[in-house]
């Protein structure tokens, strides 16, 4: 088994920083990175509706990338991976987790098939070392090639309706024959269309000197560069899980709901047994969304109770919409509350607000499929 290991311990900023600062960026640390929270002195507000309205260019070079090649290549990411790639076609890409042997999650993460053996996985920022670590201590017994290569790529995304014609006029860069969850390569240029915004979008993975460029282009073409506040916003809108809120060593796939990246079909993977178990049985707590009838803000770690003033879980994530107008978050909490429109209250600061359990998904969202 071949390994490399490019990444080095050094000040972590993405080749993007500079820009950011000639911007005015407000910088905040995130993932062990220096990355933009926001641009605008008005708030996230108008990057989120940029990016719902028009597009949006955010910088996600601090996004960890592994490739693992060879003849085992499927067969390692097959045992490292819940969703299944046996047989993928050439392009395709898939959502999925990585899971410890009791279930818990070590990475929510997109597996893109390359070619034949050749395999480009794409990890979490904060988690680059501990999913590398993790993935040396699996690889053990296959025949596969396994980089690190976080320390190469760079990245961008650009997201929104007029994504399409941003990325094919302003970059050059034809993109409109993908369809999602598909990539393809352009030189030594990986572009995919993916998103985290619950809006169409692409991203572009390259080398540094690449993506510098790429940004400027697109700034000059007036594309509004968006920060770290607003991608919170707009996933969360849309339902999708950030790692080490909806998704974490504690939090299961099943806990989550995420069960449809699961493949229990499959015959091994590690983590297998325990969510098999944990899905068959039913878990114990379960990430639900809960809409409040106040417009009160439920923010990360609030308390949440029945209405008996029980507590009976906690706040993942929440916010005050900026798309709908609504007090909602996502909550992790006791299973017998989570059935749709169960009533249960927040605890915010020392006042209790009433809400109700409503889907996870607050917005709809405008994929090309």
């Amino acid at each position: 088994m071949a390994i490399k290991q490019e990444i080095e311990k050094k000040e972590k900023r993405t080749c993007l920083y500079d820009k950011h600062i000639s911007l005015g960026a407000t910088m905040v640390t995130f993932g062990g990175f220096d990355m933009p929270l926001l641009y605008q002195y008005a708030g996230i507000a108008p990057e989120h509706l940029a990016v719902r309205e028009k597009v949006g260019l955010f910088d996600v070079s601090h996004m960890g990338e592994v490739t693992v090649k060879g003849p085992d290549a499927e067969r390692y990411v097959q045992h490292i991976f819940t969703n299944d790639v046996a047989d993928a076609p050439v392009g395709k890409i898939y959502y999925g987790m990585m899971c410890y042997e009791n279930g818990g999650t070590v990475d929510d993460l997109l597996v893109y098939k390359m070619g034949e053996n050749d395999f480009f996985l794409v990890i979490n920022a904060a988690n680059i070392d501990k999913d590398w670590a993790w993935m040396l201590q699996q690889a053990e017994g296959f025949d596969i090639d396994l980089q690190n290569r976080s320390d190469y790529y760079g990245q961008i995304a650009v997201q929104g309706p007029e994504a399409e014609h941003t990325v094919e006029v302003v970059l050059g860069l034809p993109c409109a024959e993908l369809t999602f969850y598909t990539c393809k390569v352009i030189g030594d240029v990986i572009i995919s269309r993916t998103g985290y915004t619950g809006e169409d979008g692409f991203e572009i993975y390259a080398s540094h000197d690449y993506i510098r460029d790429c940004w400027d282009k697109l700034i000059a073409a007036g594309v509004q560069p968006c920060g770290l506040g607003c991608r919170d916003t707009l996933r969360f809108e849309v339902g999708l899980p950030l790692y080490g809120d909806e998704l974490s060593e504690d939090i299961t796939p099943v806990m989550a709901g995420l069960t449809l990246f699961v493949k229990f079909d499959k015959p091994e993977f590690v983590g297998r047994e325990a969510l098999l178990k944990q899905k068959t049985e039913g878990p114990q707590k379960k990430l639900v969304g809960i809409e409040l009838f106040d417009k009160a803000i439920p923010r990360h770690g609030y308390t949440v109770l029945n209405m008996n003033d029980e507590p009976i879980g906690e706040v993942t994530t929440g916010y005050h919409t900026l798309s709908t107008d609504k007090s909602v978050c996502m909550a992790l909490i006791d299973a017998a509350y989570a059935k749709l429109d169960t009533e249960v209250q927040i605890q915010i600061r020392k006042k209790v607000f009433p809400g109700k359990v409503v889907k996870k998904q607050f917005y709809n969202k405008s994929y090309k499929k």
